[in-house]
């Protein structure tokens, strides 16, 4: 790898750090980025996942503490099932043929984006019915399935979740994504660190930018307003969609 290309990746790791802490959509900069610079698919997906792990890191190092004057009972359920998640997702991409479940990719980011869309409708609808955290918790599970074997908007359907299921305000849902997705791509990591084709020079590049943009997330989200920010994130989400379907 070349210089060049080493410092190109370190931008789009900050980009993706910080675009994937406000609106979940980290991989529509970092994984374009690794195929730029010559990587696989294959290769590309599971560098991806190790250097994502960087922006769980430097968001939750910036404002972690916040998360635990929350609901504790619920960050540690979310904790658990990304762990599940991530763990599942990672068996399946290593040991099933590429694009095996990437078909579906399009309509589950589609379904996500049009679920923030729908927000305000939809959480009256949750909240005027008996609350059922093991329907968050099942939900939280398939998402870092799908998380630790591709990941890219994996993060908006996380927040359109948090969002609707529970009453968290925007910033705070952001900061636990990024938990959760983190600790989603962690155990995916391990496993591809062990078994998958991660270019090394690439990860670490990619990841230097995405813990300095993951950093920088928590205060500039609390500084935009939180209606256009949903509407914007929703938009991204949907051109997300017919990207990964028409790729």
């Amino acid at each position: 790898m070349s210089p060049v290309e080493f410092a190109f990746l370190i931008l789009a790791g900050f980009g993706a750090g910080l675009i994937g802490y406000i609106t979940g959509l980290a991989s529509v900069v970092s994984y374009p980025a690794l195929l730029a610079v010559g990587l696989s698919p294959i290769a590309a997906n599971v560098t991806n996942t190790v250097s994502l792990v960087a922006v769980g890191i430097g968001s939750t190092s910036q404002s972690g503490r916040v998360l635990l004057d929350g609901d504790r009972r619920r960050l540690i359920g979310g904790a658990i099932a990304s762990l599940i998640g991530g763990t599942i997702g990672a068996v399946i991409l290593l040991l099933t043929p590429p694009g095996a479940f990437e078909a579906i990719v399009p309509f589950l980011v589609a379904l996500a984006a049009v679920a923030l869309l729908c927000q305000p409708i939809l959480r009256r609808w949750a909240t005027s019915h008996q609350d059922r955290p093991w329907v968050w918790l099942i939900s939280l599970v398939i998402i870092s399935v799908y998380g630790g074997y591709f990941g890219a908007g994996a993060g908006i359907m996380v927040l359109a979740l948090m969002l609707v299921l529970t009453s968290e305000p925007l910033w705070r849902a952001a900061l636990s994504k990024s938990l959760f997705l983190g600790i989603a791509n962690t155990v995916a990591a391990v496993g591809f660190m062990i078994f998958g084709p991660v270019d090394w020079w690439a990860a670490l590049a990619m990841a230097i930018g995405c813990l300095i943009g993951g950093w920088c997330g928590p205060p500039v989200v609390k500084r935009l307003p939180a209606e256009p920010l949903r509407v914007a994130v929703a938009v991204g989400g949907l051109a997300l969609a017919v990207w990964l379907a028409v790729r």
